[in-house]
């Protein structure tokens, strides 16, 4: 009789939030599949809990997926976690429940803290619909795909970033739909967890002056009815002149600062084409 994999939630920060559901689920598992076994370990330490440990990460996941089901179709049963939150989201533990379902595999869910819904619920923006659009690309051309297709989204947003990359995640957030209201999360469930209610060009602002430190949630307000973005030429070129600078041809970039900003792309391209 196969196995079962159980999604185990783990804390965001505060190990206090580890439910006794999820602690007897790492207990009564074979063997436990982590993002990051060094993490992992420091959790089973604190609650003195000795389990095999197994590497389940992005750059590994198809060769150790397979095995994983494996011993799962063997009878061993499995605990997935990921260094803090929900596994499976925002997460490769996705492509490793896929694998169970095909092979026949349960999967079972242990539900614990979420950033993102966590998040949400502090940040006074409307929450009955939201969409969660992790992080952003590094590339600077998928990143703005990415924004583009968000331009007119109505629900609440929510997105994922790092300290190192805040400025310019604000920066290209402001630019692409305009002065929105925003809560700034971070650190959540730590000791200097902090929420700031403010609007994207407030934040850009503050963070130039106040180094960015922690993990952050945005949240971002979604487009109002009617709401539609206006630009001048000058931006509209020098959108298309970052959009180069990311790998596009200026042909690309002109035609994507166009149907971004409304500018004629024949406009864009010539007045980029004389720099």
């Amino acid at each position: 009789m196969a196995g079962i994999l159980f999604l185990v939630g783990t804390p965001i920060g505060n190990l206090g939030d580890l439910s006794p559901r999820a602690l007897e689920a790492l207990r009564e598992a074979d063997f436990i599949a982590a993002e990051d076994t060094r993490v992992t370990l420091k959790l089973l330490t604190h609650f003195e809990l000795k389990k095999p440990l197994v590497s389940y990460y992005e750059h590994n996941r198809a060769e150790s997926g397979p095995r994983i089901v494996e011993r799962l179709l063997a009878g061993e049963s499995c605990a997935l976690v990921t260094d803090a939150g929900m596994p499976a989201i925002s997460d490769p533990g996705e492509d490793l429940v896929r694998l169970c379902h095909e092979a026949g595999v349960e999967a079972r869910v242990v539900p614990g803290p979420s950033a993102a819904v966590s998040a949400l619920a502090l940040s006074g923006l409307p929450t009955g619909r939201f969409t969660f659009e992790g992080f952003l690309s590094v590339s600077k051309s998928a990143r703005f795909e990415h924004l583009d297709s968000l331009r007119g989204e109505k629900r609440t947003m929510i997105f994922y970033e790092a300290p190192h990359k805040l400025r310019e995640t604000l920066r290209d957030l402001l630019e692409v739909l305009g002065d929105r209201r925003i809560a700034l999360c971070r650190e959540l469930t730590k000791i200097h967890e902090e929420t700031r209610r403010t609007t994207l060009g407030e934040a850009l602002e503050r963070i130039e002056s106040e180094p960015a430190r922690g993990e952050y949630v945005i949240v971002v307000e979604g487009a109002q009815e009617g709401e539609t973005a206006t630009a001048t030429t000058e931006e509209a070129v020098r959108l298309a002149r970052e959009l180069r600078a990311g790998g596009m041809s200026l042909k690309d970039a002109a035609k994507r600062a166009s149907q971004r900003t409304g500018i004629p792309k024949n406009v864009i391209y010539d007045a980029a084409l004389d720099d």
